[in-house]
């Protein structure tokens, strides 16, 4: 990021913020504040007894998320968190299925995002330009990625795990009762439950696609022009490079990279793909730190006697 900074010129990206001045306060609360709410709904059909509150399922899902975009574990490390926060109201083996299986709608909704982002690119982008066809090439991977990530899934790896680690004497016998059981549970919810899967998918779907007005308001407000196939071409491109880049915590320095030459390549200034690309990391900022007060909310409350 900071040679990003250097090479497009301080001087550049400080006259940038300047010109959007006090609405970039806009850009961080909306459109985010509706990709949360459709976020939270895509994750309410993964469960089958969900929380009365929807409050507490979205404040679960803003501390889950915040743990993901702040720590080095492979975007993976907050989904524990979201289910245990859910008890007593949601058991817990019903937690841990419900975001096993809302991880993977997420996936899903991502490569509709890109096969939509690739159809948009095609109004301003021939099939044969590089960028094109680098994109239908990870396109397939993803689709790929999300077969075999369901495969795995519905071959019960979750027991095998337990199992592997019993033999290394690291694992009790209790646990991998328990690891079957969700085993079982997640693999059901694929066959009995498919159609709550797809419409928490959509829901997840609207929420990318709708994130990507971020892109169309940051270039609007600097009074550059930019179409909404092509914003959403561009942020749809950018949401592969933050999939395949899912090791690196918020996908630091890769979408910023990645706006630069996405913006290039639909022939706009790499500054106003940097621009959008530090506007969304502020974005993150703000909504980490709500994710975080969420996380301190429920934690404090009080325990029943069950749990």
């Amino acid at each position: 990021m900071g040679y990003l900074i250097w090479d497009v010129g301080p001087d550049v990206m400080w006259e940038t913020f300047r010109r959007l001045s006090w609405k970039v306060l806009i850009v961080l609360v909306f459109p985010a504040w509706i990709v949360v709410v459709l976020d939270t709904l895509g994750w309410r059909f993964t469960l089958t007894r969900p929380p009365r509150s929807f409050f507490h399922l979205l404040a679960a899902r803003l501390a889950g998320e915040a743990i993901n975009a702040s720590t080095p574990t492979a975007s993976v490390g907050g989904e524990p968190i979201k289910a245990y926060l859910l008890r007593p109201e949601v058991s817990t083996r019903e937690a841990l299925v419900s975001v096993i299986a809302d991880k993977t709608t997420v996936v899903v909704a991502q490569v509709i995002l890109l096969g939509v982002g690739l159809l948009a690119g095609l109004r301003a982008l021939p099939l044969s330009h590089p960028l094109m066809l680098t994109m239908v090439g990870l396109l397939g991977l993803q689709t790929i990625c999300v077969v075999g990530f369901v495969i795995v899934q519905r071959g019960r790896v979750i027991g095998g795990g337990g199992r592997l680690l019993a033999r290394l004497g690291m694992a009790p016998r209790v646990a991998l009762v328990k690891l079957d059981g969700l085993d079982q549970a997640l693999s059901s919810t694929y066959v009995e439950r498919w159609r709550q899967l797809l419409v928490s998918a959509w829901y997840h779907f609207l929420a990318l696609a709708i994130e990507t007005l971020e892109i169309y308001l940051v270039v609007r407000f600097l009074g550059e022009q930019i179409s909404v196939t092509v914003a959403l071409a561009i942020g749809a491109f950018a949401s592969a490079a933050r999939f395949f880049s899912f090791m690196i915590p918020g996908s630091l320095g890769v979408v910023e990279g990645a706006n630069v030459g996405l913006f290039a390549a639909f022939g706009m200034a790499g500054s106003l793909g940097l621009t959008c690309a530090l506007v969304q990391r502020l974005r993150e900022i703000l909504w980490t730190a709500a994710g975080f007060a969420a996380l301190s909310l429920l934690s404090v409350r009080p325990a029943s006697r069950r749990g």
